[in-house]
């Protein structure tokens, strides 16, 4: 049974993200709309934690760093990308959910302004979360302390990004929290239609408009951009959290089940009654719950790779 804090959540969602993305959808700038409705969300997510620490990355890669005011010496890093459809979204609009993040986790978080279709379709947005990843291993990060997160389609992203390090013979990170991940930009799990009511944040329909402009010319079920359907194996521990009554539901239990069947240890959890990416409302009791689950797994994770490591 959700919270009265989730049921308000729902509305709130629904009145500033769902409601005038459907409007949006009629127009032939959508794009333009979508990245205002976006933008709004600075307004009430766009001041980090007080306790944290936010500060403009001004080197080679743009983004901004978020840690604890007193961070250890060997706290872990995380590399976290932000939702948004791949065609809208900014850190500026994440700074209270990343800032929690790095809180909860005492970690030193990166958040990369990776490039946004249509101006820059797949695979800009991969290129430039590989630069990130490969930007914290050059400040003295080390791959075995590193995660990487991310919520909708930064979620499917940080997949993304896995893939392409193994590929490509990078160092991969310790493990990876994905948040109501977009694993398939296909569609074709059942809760994108069974849940089109019930979530209060997405839209039936906007999909099929914005999974084109970032796929470009691949199809949507390219690997490379669809981590459903990639080989899987080899990928580091995974943590996926999503919502009973989000239509991207399917994508994080699917993502989970066949990670599982490649040998890579995958824990996914379901909140009922709670919007998509609800760990945005970081007062919530859910996102309070959602948000002690990632510290637990880069702590144990942690743990785990210092006693193979001393082993």
């Amino acid at each position: 049974m959700p919270t009265f804090g989730a049921r308000c959540a729902g509305m709130l969602a629904r009145v500033t993200i769902k409601y005038p993305t459907a409007a949006a959808l009629r127009s032939r700038h959508f794009v333009r709309y979508y990245r205002l409705i976006l933008a709004q969300m600075t307004l009430t997510f766009g001041r980090a934690p007080r306790a944290a620490v936010c500060r403009k990355e001004t080197g080679g890669v743009a983004g901004e760093w978020f840690a604890p005011k007193s961070v250890a010496q060997d706290a872990p890093a995380i590399l976290y990308l932000h939702g948004g459809g791949y065609i809208g979204g900014a850190v500026a609009q994440y700074r209270r959910l990343i800032g929690a993040i790095a809180l909860r986790c005492g970690a030193r978080t990166f958040a990369p302004e990776y490039r946004l279709a249509p101006e820059c379709p797949f695979p800009a947005a991969l290129d430039d979360a590989v630069e990130a990843y490969r930007f914290l291993l050059a400040q003295g990060e080390r791959p075995a302390r590193t995660f990487i997160g991310g919520d909708s389609a930064g979620g499917g992203l940080a997949l993304s990004f896995l893939l392409a390090a193994r590929d490509r013979g990078l160092p991969l990170p310790a493990g990876a929290f994905l948040l109501s991940p977009w694993t398939d930009l296909a569609s074709t799990g059942e809760s994108i239609r069974s849940n089109a009511r019930s979530d209060d944040v997405l839209v039936r329909g906007e999909d099929r408009l914005i999974a084109p402009l970032y796929a470009g010319a691949s199809a949507l079920d390219d690997p490379r951009l669809s981590g459903l359907y990639a080989d899987l194996r080899g990928l580091p521990p995974l943590l996926v959290q999503a919502s009973a009554s989000e239509m991207l539901r399917d994508d994080a239990l699917r993502l989970a089940e066949r990670a599982r069947a490649a040998g890579v240890d995958a824990s996914v959890r379901l909140w009922d009654g709670v919007p998509h990416v609800w760990q945005i409302f970081t007062s919530l009791r859910e996102s309070r719950e959602a948000l002690a689950d990632i510290a637990a797994f880069v702590r144990e994770v942690s743990i785990r790779r210092r006693t193979l490591a001393a082993q």
